[in-house]
């Protein structure tokens, strides 16, 4: 079953990639008393994570956190090693925070697991995005067409907030 707005998050832990290496952060801790900003890809390195997704949201950070966001968090079934390659690669190490569901269990329990295995990818997160108020999904947006960011895109949270 896929997670709804009213929903509060599953608790499980990830992996939160930074330059000092790899912090395992628990999703009830992580979401405590704060409002975030969260966005799951398919996959880190994928076109259109980042051409169009990730740059969104790095692009507009200080509009988003003007509207009272505390963080904005990127979520893919990569391990985090490639989420914290990825970060440097995008420029937006010190904007977003990239957590790393490597097996993806996050993913599988907010039901927004998709197979991509025809693709060579294997079990991957659907892309969206979602306002989460101390662990409470307050906004969901599930992308339904392959190769867009346009309804859980930077615009749309903007427009949520």
């Amino acid at each position: 079953m896929t997670i709804s707005i009213g929903d509060r998050l599953p608790e499980v832990m990830l992996k939160k990639a930074s330059p000092e290496g790899a912090e395992d952060i628990r999703t009830v801790d992580f979401f405590a008393g704060r409002k975030v900003v969260m966005i799951g890809v398919p996959g880190a390195f994928t076109p259109t994570c980042s051409n169009d997704h990730v740059p969104g949201f790095a692009e507009n950070y200080d509009a988003i956190r003007a509207r009272g966001v505390d963080a904005i968090a990127v979520l893919a079934v990569n391990d985090h090693h490639v989420m914290g390659a990825w970060a440097r690669f995008t420029g937006a190490e010190n904007k977003l925070v990239f957590l790393a569901d490597g097996n993806g269990v996050f993913t599988r329990a907010l039901g927004l697991e998709t197979d991509m295995s025809e693709r060579g990818l294997g079990a991957r997160c659907r892309r969206f995005s979602m306002v989460v108020e101390d662990g409470i999904v307050k906004e969901l947006n599930i992308e339904e067409a392959r190769g867009q960011a346009i309804t859980s895109g930077a615009a749309r949270i903007l427009e949520q907030l």
